[in-house]
């Protein structure tokens, strides 16, 4: 049976975790940490935490793909540390409810901010967004490497516009409103919430090792990949960070619900808010193209462990690539774009997200006892306390999710746990 074949470069791999990161959050998340702390030090702190938590996750993942350089990524993480039960609900909600919900509501969000240059009705932002999600599926059905070049092109496009945002906000001859006096005080409920919206902004860095399969010299390329790209996110976020506090106050961030588009409308001029909404619409692009081409191989690798409609396990023969699973992704997400459903998903995949999250950064623990044996080209730095803080980290964010939207939660336990009887189905249907 043909396999998919490694045509990816390190650049290639860098891009898809800086480019599926960066979305829109960057520029929506501000706002919300400024309504919850008082200073521009506990602003910069958390996200400085939430940099070091993400890096440690990438960490994580960058030992267990150098070591399992397969394709399907944290599914086959997963599989080796557990057995094929806990990788198939990690696959079956990565296909019921999270990559979908992220898909459907990436496409949903340019249309809205195309809508700032082109009067859209709301039959009019449907079809953008399925037309949008169309396109790119059909980019990434054709190949592995049209793929990688739209997200190397959309990645160069969205840091440059960053750069220009943060230049002008360093550049301009407006006093700063920098203030780093007091940390002030810090309710640690309002920290949490704070820190959970953060966490949300640096989403996304794992989806690489799905295409693992598919990166030349994988034991160096992934972790260089995990590592160089999250730490790119993390310069990127702290320097817009820093940006938006020198030229506003935090009461003024808290009540700007498009902050940069008011930092640009103050650095930029009457132009700014445009050059804000195209610097968005690139970042989602990018982001989009990123969540369309690696996660059906995640529904490859399933369906070449026989836990899946074996159609999804086949290399289209001209184009090499995963082309059914494609396809069907690409219809579910239309559906979600069209119905609206994607709203309520998102909700329950964050929380799915970091479950699976905290599983394979304890399956990398478990698989350093089970099996020794493995080479492992690339050892986790700081083993095992980096490893245990991730860990330790995930659980409270699941906990204080849990806490805060009950019911929310509950779903989200169902729809993972109605992966066990298909499992069971999909396992009798091929012994």
């Amino acid at each position: 049976m043909a396999e998919l074949a490694r045509k990816l470069s390190l650049f290639d791999a860098v891009s898809i975790v800086v480019g599926i990161v960066i979305g829109g959050g960057i520029f929506l998340v501000p706002s919300v940490i400024a309504r919850n702390l008082p200073t521009a030090g506990s602003i910069l702190l958390v996200w400085l935490a939430a940099a070091i938590l993400s890096f440690f996750g990438a960490l994580a993942f960058a030992e267990l793909g150098a070591m399992i350089p397969a394709t399907g990524g944290q599914y086959v993480f997963l599989r080796e540390a557990y057995g094929p039960l806990i990788a198939f609900l990690c696959a079956w909600t990565l296909f019921l409810i999270i990559m979908f919900a992220q898909i459907s509501s990436l496409a949903i969000g340019f249309a809205i901010y195309l809508s700032q240059f082109v009067s859209l009705a709301p039959w009019a932002s449907k079809a953008v967004a399925l037309g949008l999600i169309a396109v790119i599926s059909l980019v990434n059905y054709r190949g592995t490497k049209a793929g990688a070049f739209v997200q190397k092109t959309f990645l160069v496009l969205k840091v440059a516009g960053i750069l220009i945002l943060i230049g002008s906000a360093f550049f301009t001859h407006a006093p700063s409103r920098l203030d780093f006096s007091s940390l002030g005080p810090v309710h640690s409920a309002q920290l949490g919430f704070a820190m959970v919206a953060c966490l949300l902004a640096y989403d996304g860095w794992n989806i690489v090792s799905f295409i693992s399969g598919e990166i030349n010299r994988p034991e160096r390329n992934i972790p260089l990949a995990l590592g160089f790209g999250v730490a790119t996110v993390a310069v990127l976020y702290l320097l817009l960070n820093f940006a938006f506090l020198k030229v506003l106050t935090v009461p003024e961030i808290a009540a700007a619900d498009k902050v940069g588009a008011v930092v640009a409308g103050r650095t930029l001029g009457p132009i700014g808010a445009s050059v804000v909404a195209i610097v968005i619409l690139i970042s989602i692009v990018g982001s989009l193209n990123g969540g369309v081409m690696a996660p059906p191989r995640i529904y490859f690798a399933q369906a070449r462990d026989g836990l899946f409609f074996r159609s999804f396990g086949v290399v289209h023969p001209r184009f090499l690539t995963p082309g059914l699973s494609i396809i069907a992704q690409g219809v579910w997400a239309s559906m979600l774009a069209v119905t609206g459903n994607y709203e309520r998903l998102i909700s329950f995949a964050i929380l799915a997200s970091w479950i699976f999250y905290a599983l394979t950064v304890v399956g990398l623990i478990v698989l350093r006892r089970k099996r020794p044996d493995l080479a492992r080209p690339y050892r986790m730095w700081g083993y095992p306390f980096t490893a245990v803080a991730f860990v330790a980290i995930s659980v409270w964010f699941v906990i204080t999710t849990m806490m805060h939207s009950p019911g929310s939660s509950a779903i989200a336990l169902l729809l993972i746990g109605s992966g066990v009887p298909v499992y069971w189905i999909w396992r009798k249907r091929n012994a």
